[in-house]
C-alpha cells in the first residue's frame, strides 16, 4: 500500500508490479507518482473512506428516489483527504441535480461533484463477468472504448441475435473487434457468393462461404 500523487491530490494505491516487467507493461499515461509507503494512519483513513463511500452511496440513492430524478447512481468515490466526494451516475438525458448537490453538501460538508457517465463507463466501474466467463475487458485491461457496429458481426458471420452479441452493458460486445482483421483477411481470399467456378467435376456456383474455416 502506497500514497500516490494523482491529478486531484494524494490518493491511496497498491503496488501490483515491479522490476523489469513494469517497462513492458507500462501504460501510455503514467500520472501517479509514489509519494511514500502507506502508514498505519493512512490505512485507517482509507478504511474510513471506504465506509464513507458506502454511506454516501446509500444516502445519495435515497435522495435521488425522494426527488424522483431520472438517474442511475453507479459509484461513489471519496478523495483520500476527504476534501471531495464524487458521485458517478448514468442517465438517458440531462438531469437537473442542483438541489441534489445541496442535499449532499449539507449532509457531508465537503466538495460535491456529480459526473454523468455512459452506459459502458458504468459497466467498467461496476465490473462483472461477461458471457465468456471472464471479467469485463473494460474493467481489467481495455484502456479505451472503440466503436463497435453490427457490420462487424456480419463480417464474422455471427447471429444477429442481440442477446448473443451484446455485453452486460447492453451495447455490442467490445470483443467483436478483436479478430475482425483476421476475418477480413480470410474473406478477401474467398470468392463472392454467386461466383461460378470450374472444377474437375464441372462448373459449380458458390452459394455459401465460411470465413472462419476459409471454406466455400
Amino acid at each position: 500500500p502506497v500514497i500516490v500523487q494523482s491529478e486531484h491530490g494524494e490518493a491511496f494505491g497498491r503496488i501490483h508490479l515491479k522490476g523489469t516487467l513494469v517497462e513492458l507493461k507500462r501504460p501510455k499515461n503514467v500520472s501517479h507518482e509514489i509519494i511514500r509507503r502507506a502508514t498505519e494512519e493512512d490505512l485507517d483513513q482509507e478504511d474510513h473512506n471506504r465506509e464513507l463511500e458506502t454511506d454516501a452511496f446509500a444516502y445519495c440513492r435515497e435522495r435521488i428516489a425522494l426527488r424522483e430524478l431520472p438517474m442511475d447512481l453507479s459509484e461513489t468515490e471519496v478523495a483520500f483527504n476527504r476534501n471531495r466526494i464524487t458521485f458517478y451516475f448514468s442517465a438517458e438525458h440531462r438531469v437537473d441535480f442542483r438541489e441534489l448537490v445541496k442535499d449532499l453538501a449539507a449532509k457531508f460538508r465537503t466538495r460535491i461533484e456529480l459526473r454523468q457517465i455512459g452506459i459502458r463507463d458504468q459497466a467498467k466501474r461496476l465490473d462483472g463477468c461477461g458471457p465468456c466467463g471472464r471479467a469485463f475487458c473494460c474493467s481489467t485491461w481495455l484502456k479505451e472504448f472503440h466503436p463497435v457496429t453490427l457490420k462487424m458481426a456480419r463480417e464474422q458471420q455471427l447471429a444477429h441475435n442481440p442477446t448473443k452479441i451484446s455485453g452486460a452493458c447492453g451495447r455490442l460486445m467490445c470483443c467483436l473487434s478483436y479478430e475482425l482483421a483476421q476475418y477480413r483477411d480470410s474473406a478477401a481470399g474467398l470468392p463472392a457468393i454467386g461466383t461460378k467456378i470450374r472444377t474437375g467435376q464441372g462448373e459449380v456456383q458458390v452459394t455459401r462461404t465460411e470465413t472462419y474455416r476459409e471454406a466455400v
